[in-house]
């Protein structure tokens, strides 16, 4: 039996397109590609936890979460507990930047390995797992929404 577990992640996406992502690495699933985010805190909100575990993991102070992009499940295995999480995926704009030293804390106890910028193009041919697998289509139709609206 899986244990629910409610979570959010962040789409930050820069001037020209390219998100950002962390490789995460998971006992049962091994390493990964994922937008900064996790599990909420009891009380939190989707968008609120959002922003803490974006603020937590970059040390980005100021970006907010903006339009909801979607939700997915999956299952996964988390510090030996077996999990079904929810989450809410949100999107963001921002500058191409690093993540500051000081959170680099946080990345070390969320078992990120590393992090880069990913083009749209890179992101669509990448043969490395992504969470969620469907990750560069759900930011085509992001860019395709925005400039059906410019």
């Amino acid at each position: 039996m899986r244990i629910p577990r409610r979570a959010a992640r962040v789409a930050v996406v820069d001037p020209d397109g390219a998100v950002f992502l962390f490789r995460y690495d998971n006992e049962e699933v091994g390493p990964h590609w994922a937008m900064p985010g996790g599990g909420l805190e009891p009380g939190e909100s989707p968008r609120e936890g959002a922003l803490r575990e974006l603020r937590e993991e970059t040390g980005w102070t100021d970006l907010e979460p903006g339009r909801l992009l979607g939700t997915w499940e999956h299952d996964f295995t988390r510090a030996g507990i077996a999990v079904r999480q929810h989450e809410h995926l949100y999107l963001a704009h921002g500058p191409r930047r690093e993540p500051d030293d000081e959170s680099a804390g946080a990345r070390t106890d969320d078992k990120i390995l590393g992090w880069r910028w990913w083009s749209p193009a890179e992101l669509a041919a990448t043969g490395d797992a992504l969470w969620p697998p469907y990750l560069s289509d759900l930011l085509e139709g992001q860019r395709e929404s925005d400039g059906a609206r410019q």
